[in-house]
């Protein structure tokens, strides 16, 4: 044993302190100040040997200590007398002994009165009286040799647990990595009957020595010598000793908690001592010693990498299993919705929002800016952890922004906002295929004559471990426009850019290429003019391994993450590795390569790189980390902006529409569809006779030009009845077969249309609302370009149509005065026509051109004469065919110059064509008038009968045959084609659903722009404070 100073135990060991520390009870140490409660069981050892030692070192350093002068004065009287027995005892005569402690009481926490221990007296004893406390003492030496190692090992034990410690990032900020579920635990888990099972702190005591016990064996030890001996004073010593180790035992509680609050102090002296002894070994050089301290460090800093990837990968399978469970309805509980897609929504909902009232989206998100082909779509990749976009050498392959929500689920995947389909992330086929897919869509959104485009695409990417956060990717900046874009390129880059950077609360992710002079680069001048303080500025230095190859000075590589090359400023500073430059690499490979490439690098070795700067994985929990720190201070005010914005918006739509419901177009189109529906259904409800009438009108006025020209006009020019009959079959077959069933399957088509327009555009009184009258009248053109008639329908008609017209007979009196009046009524129609021609090649006649003083043209005065000379000769022959010979045409030519009008022989045919058309047509009115008494003469054959009422049989055919296809087609438009049409018009009507863009542009206005703000902002608020309700939550 060693012996005593005057303030406290003397050498690198304190075995009473340390049994001391040992004494405590594990309850008694978690009572102890600044301590977790909930300390494990090893830490609570550790921390016990620990604080035992730095009262060791507080005592030895006390200012109550003198100097020593020899090794042999430090030693204890029992130990003086073992190891050296012929020492003389007036050698080491000294002063008494007094040791200062501090005694505590948990009562009042305040010190007590210094107490001094007995007196130690000092003397001579034989060498051969003292062989049993020799053995005694190696006894005690082997004891507290033990115990010294233990607090040795604990106190080192204990330091390097610190300086772990220290290099671990603070986890607090990053609780919400750990799922729901986990906090849960307590609900599912009795953790009561865990404890339970627990030793508890008396069973631990147990482990430790009794030194009760000790102190006996050493008494009863002391019994075997005599009462005079002369060991008898030193065992008298060393049991005041172990009295007094008792009373020290008593104040060490006191000790322990003012050294807790002293601890950075002795850490430093504890430095110090170690300086101290390591002087006593061999020296070594400045540059060595930093070197090794430089190695060891990367050393620990990669061995706590690993095991944090190991930790994660175990944490992600952990998760991904949980979450399909989940998934597959094991557990019967719903999960909530995740805090990353609840504000993706809002923030897409705000991007189709037109602020009207000046309430701009200023909702953070991580905006992605860089030069072109600076690396920012692998910074993004390694983020996502999949290859997901496409990729290109030196080209320009991002021409839009694509906003990607990053998001942790039981599986890989991604998908689109406006789509159902998931990509797999872990299949070489779906990423080519997610790829394509975003390409495609870009180039879509470019519009003609453009190279980018500002409309956004939405990306989802779900997977286990993913760091949630919502990140934009913007084009990358150029310099110079090259062939094949457009001229304002350049400009239309820089404005979306900015667009997006304006945002106070949007994080700039400034990606800068490491291989290029940093001289070239655009977008930090763009950055630093957004961002001049760098509040929300990451700055991010790719391609680090080709920079250390080519770069000949590595402290400008220093330079530019100290942020000290540039004038903009950051938050932080990283740099990353993003592969090899091949695109077929996989996202793994990648990791290793920047793993190994940082592990050897010389920026780490020699400290130009500090370690929490370097790898994407470190960049990923940076970006993370201020997305959320900057949503948690601005989402607050963003809701209060939107509250403010819906109560201005329904005190102007109460002002100006007080009676009308608030319908955004998506309502006004559904209440627009049920109109319509309507509407379509009424066409159900005509009449079958309107029906009939309607189609037998516009079928005959379709036709009838091509039976009065083509079949009754060459018939009657015929010698006899027989020929006339013949002409007539002839001609009526070959129009049924050609013409007549198309011509009856387009007018029932008119028809029809005409029927549904009619009651699209019909008024419907007060209630009729013209919001819709553009909608509907894109349905009807819509719904009418798509509707096809059956194609069976003709070939069923034709066959109906050539039955009515070969029959012949008339079966009544009334039938026959019909077909009579039929065909009156068709010929006055065709003589008015015709006299309506003639006049306007004649001129008017005197009377109107006295009334209204109106003459005569030069060509009229000619074509005047020429009709006249032709009546003429319609007079002298009243049989006169309905074509001019060659003959006649000169002598009316020669006549007319005569009186010295100067005629062309074309003109005078054209001329007689009218005129005898004229002239045919009144006498065929004449003999309708004679045919109306005919038809006795017509049901006997017109035997010995002059009159021959031929055409009034043709006029019946045709009228009966007008009457059949009429029935014929009106039961195939009741039966058929109103229910096809309807289906159409329901297609249509789900394909404007649909596309928004249709809609925007059917239904517009002011009353409708006001009611779409309201919902979306309405919309945006609910969003707003459901999200903030749940981020309060998870805090």
């Amino acid at each position: 044993m060693r012996g005593f100073r005057r303030g406290g135990p003397i050498g690198p060991r304190c075995p009473e302190a340390a049994a001391a520390a040992l004494a405590l009870s594990p309850a008694a140490l978690l009572r102890l100040p600044g301590r977790s409660r909930s300390l494990p069981a090893p830490t609570m050892w550790r921390t016990r040997a620990a604080a035992a030692c730095v009262i060791c070192r507080s005592l030895a350093n006390s200012s109550y200590g003198i100097k020593r002068k020899s090794p042999l004065q430090n030693l204890h009287l029992v130990s003086r007398s073992i190891h050296h027995p012929c020492y003389p005892s007036s050698k080491f005569q000294r002063p008494p002994l007094r040791i200062s402690i501090q005694q505590f009481s948990s009562l009042n926490r305040l010190p007590l009165h210094k107490t001094k221990l007995l007196n130690v007296k000092h003397g001579y004893q034989s060498h051969r009286n003292f062989w049993l406390a020799r053995l005694a003492s190696r006894l005690l030496k082997v004891r507290y040799l033990i115990l010294g190692s233990a607090v040795g090992g604990g106190y080192t034990a204990k330091k390097t647990y610190e300086q772990w410690k220290d290099m671990m990032p603070d986890l607090d900020e990053y609780k919400w990595i750990v799922p729901d579920f986990i906090w849960e635990l307590d609900e599912l888990v009795d953790f009561e009957k865990l404890l339970k099972a627990l030793p508890d702190a008396d069973d631990l005591a147990k482990l430790l020595p009794d030194f009760d016990k000790i102190g006996e064996s050493l008494a009863s030890l002391k019994g075997f010598l005599s009462p005079g001996s002369p060991g008898e004073t030193a065992f008298r010593a060393t049991d005041q000793g172990y009295d007094n180790d008792k009373q020290f035992k008593k104040g060490l509680l006191g000790e322990l908690i003012l050294l807790q609050q002293q601890i950075q102090q002795h850490e430093e002296e504890a430095r110090r001592a170690a300086g101290f002894s390591s002087q006593q070994k061999r020296k070594v050089s400045d540059k060595e010693k930093i070197d090794q301290l430089q190695e060891e460090l990367l050393r620990t800093q990669l061995k706590y990498q690993r095991m944090l990837e190991r930790l994660e990968k175990e944490n992600k399978e952990l998760r991904k299993l949980v979450l399909q469970r989940d998934d597959k309805g094991i557990h019967q509980r719903k999960l909530k919705k995740s805090l990353i897609d609840m504000y993706s929504e809002v923030l897409d909902i705000l991007s189709d929002y037109d602020a009207s009232y000046n309430t701009q989206d200023h909702l953070p998100r991580v905006v992605v800016v860089g030069d072109q082909s600076a690396g920012k779509t692998s910074v993004l990749e390694m983020i996502a952890q999949a290859r997901i976009f496409p990729r290109g050498s030196g080209e320009m392959m991002t021409r839009s922004p694509v906003k990607v929500t990053l998001s942790e689920g039981p599986h890989h995947v991604a998908l689109f906002k406006d789509s159902s389909r998931e990509f797999d992330l872990t299949k070489e086929e779906d990423l080519a295929a997610l790829r394509n897919e975003i390409e495609i869509r870009m180039r879509n959104s470019v519009k003609e004559g453009c190279t980018v485009s500002t409309e956004t695409i939405s990306l989802n990417v779900k997977g286990p471990g993913l760091q949630r956060m919502v990140l934009v990717d913007l084009p990358g900046v150029i310099s110079t426009v090259t062939s094949g874009m457009a001229p304002d390129t350049k400009e239309t880059i820089f404005s979306i850019s900015k667009a997006y950077m304006q945002n106070p609360n949007a994080i700039i992710l400034c990606i800068q290429d490491g291989s290029v002079d940093a001289e070239r680069s655009i977008v930090t001048d763009l950055v630093s003019q957004m961002d001049p303080q760098g509040k929300r500025t990451i700055f991010v230095l790719t391609k680090v391994d080709l920079a250390e190859k080519n770069v000949a000075s590595p402290n400008r590589i220093q330079q530019i993450i100290e942020g000290k090359l540039f004038p903009m400023k950051a938050l932080g500073y990283f740099a990353v590795v993003t592969g090899k430059g091949n695109s077929s690499e996989s996202i793994e490979s990648i990791k290793e390569y920047e793993e190994e490439f940082f592990q050897n690098s010389k920026l780490l070795k020699t400290s130009m790189l500090k370690a929490h700067q370097v790898t994407t994985k470190n960049l990923s929990l940076a970006v993370s980390d201020c997305f959320w720190k900057m949503v948690r201070e601005s989402v607050e005010q963003q809701a209060d902006a939107f509250k403010a914005t819906r109560f201005n918006l329904e005190t102007e739509w109460k002002n100006n529409y007080p009676r009308l419901r608030e319908l955004d177009r998506n309502e006004l189109f559904e209440k627009a569809k049920n109109e319509i529906l309507d509407e379509v259904i009424s066409l159900t409800q005509v009449t079958p006779k309107h029906w009939e009438e309607m189609l037998e009108k516009t079928l005959w006025e379709r036709v009838s030009t091509h039976v009065i020209e083509n079949i009754y006009l060459p018939a009657a020019q015929t010698a006899n009845s027989g020929t006339f009959n013949t002409t007539v079959d002839i001609k009526l077959k070959q129009w049924t077969d050609k013409q007549l069933p198309n011509k009856a399957v387009e007018v029932a088509w008119e028809t029809l249309q005409e029927e549904f327009s009619r009651f699209m555009t019909e008024k419907k009184g007060k209630e009729h609302d013209d919001i819709f009258d553009k909608l509907k009248q894109a349905v009807k053109e819509e719904t009418i370009k798509r509707h096809r008639w059956n194609e069976r329908a003709e070939d069923s008609l034709r066959v109906i149509q050539h039955n009515a017209l070969e029959d012949r007979s008339i079966s009544d009196k009334q039938q026959w005065d019909a077909a009579i009046h039929f065909m009156e009524e068709t010929l006055q129609s065709r003589l008015k026509d015709t006299e309506s021609v003639i006049e306007d090649m004649v001129g008017p006649d005197w009377k109107k051109r006295w009334m209204y003083w109106v003459g005569r043209t030069k060509e009229q005065n000619i074509r005047n004469e020429t009709k006249n000379e032709l009546e003429k000769l319609i007079k002298c022959n009243e049989d006169h065919p309905a074509y001019l010979a060659n003959d006649e045409v000169t002598t009316v030519r020669k006549n007319l110059e005569a009186r010295g009008v100067a005629v062309d022989p074309c003109l005078i045919k054209d001329t007689w064509h009218q005129i005898y058309r004229r002239y045919f047509l009144k006498s065929a009115l004449n003999h309708c008038n004679l045919c109306r008494r005919g038809f006795y003469y017509y049901q006997r054959h017109f035997v010995d009968s002059e009159l021959e009422c031929n055409d009034i049989v043709l006029f019946w055919r045709i009228q009966r045959m007008l009457a059949i296809t009429a029935n014929t087609l009106r039961q195939q438009l009741t039966n058929t084609e109103v229910r096809r049409l309807e289906k159409n018009v329901k297609e249509v009507l789900e394909d404007f659903a649909e596309d928004n863009e249709k809609k925007v542009t059917l239904l517009t206005g002011k009353r409708v722009q006001l009611a779409e703000d309201l919902k979306k902002v309405r919309e945006i608020q609910e969003k707003l404070e459901a999200f903030i309700e749940a981020l309060h939550q998870e805090k």
